[in-house]
């Protein structure tokens, strides 16, 4: 029998802890989830040392999710995610209702939630990205009265850690756990390489979830989810597939036109006077972005500099340059190829970091900050440098926010790289269909017929035109896109809005309607 040494009696003549509780017994204010019920003496044996449950439904069971909570997922596995589709299957046949899906981004892999929006399951959705048959449903109004949130990755750290978004479940695919817990996208027969969207779930969210194929011995190293933050470990058969990582954005080119776009953004760089040993940069995924990964290596191996670090979801050129020595770190929010994926596990140089450390205005500062070079994609830009990302020039949702309006914002020069034309629609217009990127962020816009440089922007100009860059204005490129594909019949749109877009500090920049 313990004898008890302190009363409450005692502490209330205590300054200061008047309000603390006496000790009664080692576990008579354990948290109920660091327990097992047993009947044995051995008080050891009430130690949780194992959170490993039977099965996927035993753990949605066990988080106790009811009508209208938030439930999240990232999409490191893209194209190949297996999850979230899982996860509200089973909530669907349990019969809860009204539920907000607030993922990373969402892709073809999710086209499956349309149904789900119809019978009620799912009513809101929060992400960075639609696309397939569940973008084209929004865009049509499936969503009702609830429209569709789109955030930056930046952003939706800012509203998860704000406090603006409150996961009450996050549903995290890792390629490996432990049985507490420790979860990573390197290790196992699926991986995904980086988990950076998922490192800001499972800090905030009520209740964490790890779903995993591949269970480990403990400690499961390296830790991208660590045990402090998980309540259940569930094993399923798959929980994703490696090859869809690489579906969509990510592609290699020898198309002479993106080629050629992709020296021009390499000549502006040069030309800045931040093409010096130890700048920064961060290049897309698309095919004249990782152009310019290609080219900027030759040049670093001319000039025997190197880059301080290189930012953004990762791919196989950049890990080219971590190899060979041309960039000091890399940091790594979403690997965007296995090459990527499997460097994040074995370099210590490749570091894995959060969307919060990546880009979110609600800390102290991100990595963005101290970017020198931004090299991005574009749908559509207008004659005032807006940016669209996500909708198509017919109205329709089918990309991603991304880190556009992040990277966009803090690099100290952000160029935009875009054909003048795609098929026969211009990329270059009078006002673009959806505003993401505001055009007062946006330094330069690369496409096959010039160079444009926003005239905020009068230190650059200048030299430009010392290094012979030939420029050229937006209104000019306006006119020969004119010329060459005539002027669309403008769309028609209804009062109905189906999507609000956010900026990365919460404002809301513009909206999406339907079509008529």
């Amino acid at each position: 029998m313990e004898t008890k040494r302190v009363s409450k009696e005692l502490l209330n003549n205590i300054k200061g802890y008047e309000n603390r509780s006496a000790y009664v017994a080692p576990f008579s204010s354990q948290p109920s989830d660091r327990i097992v019920k047993s009947d044995s003496e051995n008080l050891k044996e009430h130690v949780r040392r194992d959170k490993i449950v039977g099965s996927l439904r035993d753990a949605i069971e066990k988080c106790e999710i009811k009508d209208g909570m938030t439930i999240s997922f990232h999409h490191h596995f893209r194209a190949g995610d297996k999850l979230l589709m899982m996860v509200v299957d089973i909530l669907a046949q349990m019969g809860i209702k009204n539920l907000r899906v607030a993922a990373s981004s969402l892709t073809s892999a999710h086209d499956g939630l349309v149904a789900h929006i119809e019978n009620g399951v799912v009513n809101r959705i929060e992400t960075s990205g639609l696309r397939g048959k569940l973008a084209k449903a929004v865009s049509e109004g499936v969503l009702g009265e609830h429209p569709a949130v789109i955030r930056s990755h930046g952003g939706r750290a800012r509203a998860i850690t704000s406090g603006d978004v409150k996961i009450d479940v996050a549903f995290l695919a890792a390629s490996s756990a432990d049985c507490m817990g420790n979860a990573n996208g390197v290790v196992g027969k699926s991986i995904c390489g980086s988990m950076g969207y998922a490192k800001v779930d499972a800090a905030h969210a009520k209740k964490t979830v790890v779903v995993t194929d591949t269970i480990v011995p403990y400690p499961n190293f390296p830790q991208s989810i660590p045990q402090t933050q998980v309540d259940y470990v569930a094993v399923v058969d798959e929980v994703g597939d490696s090859k869809g990582i690489m579906s969509g954005a990510t592609r290699f080119t020898n198309n002479p036109k993106e080629l050629l776009m992709a020296k021009r953004v390499l000549d502006v760089m040069k030309a800045s006077g931040l093409f010096v040993d130890g700048f920064s940069m961060q290049t897309g995924s698309g095919g004249a972005s990782l152009a310019v990964t290609r080219f900027v290596k030759e040049e670093l191996l001319k000039r025997n500099i190197k880059l301080s670090y290189a930012l953004g979801g990762i791919t196989g050129p950049m890990v080219d340059l971590l190899e060979e020595g041309l960039v000091d770190t890399l940091f790594d929010t979403q690997s965007f190829d296995l090459t990527a994926a499997e460097s994040v596990g074995k370099n210590e140089k490749h570091v894995e970091v959060s969307a919060d450390f990546y880009a979110s205005i609600g800390n102290k500062s991100a990595a963005v900050d101290k970017l020198d070079f931004v090299i991005l994609s574009a749908l559509e830009i207008d004659t005032d440098f807006n940016v669209n990302v996500i909708a198509g020039s017919d109205g329709v949702i089918r990309a991603a926010s991304g880190g556009h309006s992040d990277t966009s914002a803090m690099a100290k020069v952000s160029i935009l790289v875009a054909p003048l034309t795609r098929g026969r629609l211009s990329t270059i217009i009078d006002k673009v269909t959806t505003v993401v990127t505001p055009g007062s962020t946006v330094d330069v816009v690369v496409t096959d017929y010039g160079v444009v440089v926003n005239p905020r922007r009068q230190d650059l100009m200048a030299k430009f035109k010392e290094a012979g860059i030939q420029l050229v204005t937006m209104e000019k490129l306006r006119e020969i896109a004119t010329r060459l594909v005539g002027t669309p019949k403008e769309i028609e749109f209804s009062d109905d809005v189906v999507a609000v877009v956010e900026y990365r500090d919460g404002s809301i920049i513009d909206v999406i309607k339907k079509v008529k």
